[in-house]
């Protein structure tokens, strides 16, 4: 149940923006069985497209859980594109790794494993896409890294701006997460809107969307 939308609103623009899918379906049903982080179906739906409408070419994300939002990601590019995602959990990246290929996407679909903060120093850009969906406390410290990774007019994506609602003070009666990942996004949330290197946009889609273009 969602913070943000009442529970029939959220049902039926779920069921518009989910097609039939069979790929997706499975690895969402096993990712939701496990309690893994995966983004909403909407959310999904929504990288798809930005990935489609600006051609990507290259795509980082960060936090593949079991490959979802990846699949998403991926299948926007074309047959020689790149997407590497970073996941700190080995037993993680070989279920995505398994994901990508159960969908085809083996030969443009990677995954490192480790510590985020650390790898995206290594990563080489520039890239056309990235997604932020990592560890919330260390969303504003890779900021600067990301922002550089990211070709002028890129777009970064950030889930969870919203955090079920608990970044607005006393909105939620009862908190789910601990307050430190919530300080850390609100924190990190005003920190993207204040960015003169991006321009940002946050929606209600999902758990809350940021999307932030790289000055050209």
């Amino acid at each position: 149940m969602s913070q943000l939308l009442p529970d029939a609103i959220e049902q039926y623009l779920a069921g518009l923006n989910r097609r039939a899918d069979p790929v997706l379906e499975t690895v969402a049903r096993e990712g939701h069985a496990m309690g893994l982080p995966i983004v909403h179906t909407d959310t999904g739906a929504l990288l798809h497209l930005l990935a489609l409408t600006m051609g990507a070419r290259r795509i980082l994300e960060i936090g593949t859980a079991n490959g979802y939002s990846g699949i998403c990601l991926a299948r926007a590019l074309p047959p020689d594109g790149l997407f590497v995602s970073i996941e700190v959990e080995a037993s993680r990246a070989a279920l995505a790794r398994a994901n990508f290929k159960r969908a085809g996407l083996e030969e443009r679909a990677n995954v490192m494993v480790g510590d985020a903060a650390r790898l995206v120093a290594k990563v080489s850009g520039p890239f056309d896409l990235i997604f932020q969906d990592s560890d919330k406390a260390v969303y504003e410290p890779m900021l600067d890294r990301l922002v550089e990774l990211l070709r002028p007019s890129g777009v970064l994506v950030t889930d969870n701006a919203l955090w079920n609602g608990e970044v607005v003070p006393g909105y939620v009666e009862r908190p789910e997460h601990d307050e430190a990942s919530t300080r850390a996004i609100a924190a990190y949330n005003r920190r993207l809107a204040a960015d003169a290197r991006l321009q940002t946009v946050f929606l209600p889609v999902g758990d809350g969307v940021a999307i932030s273009i790289k000055s050209g």
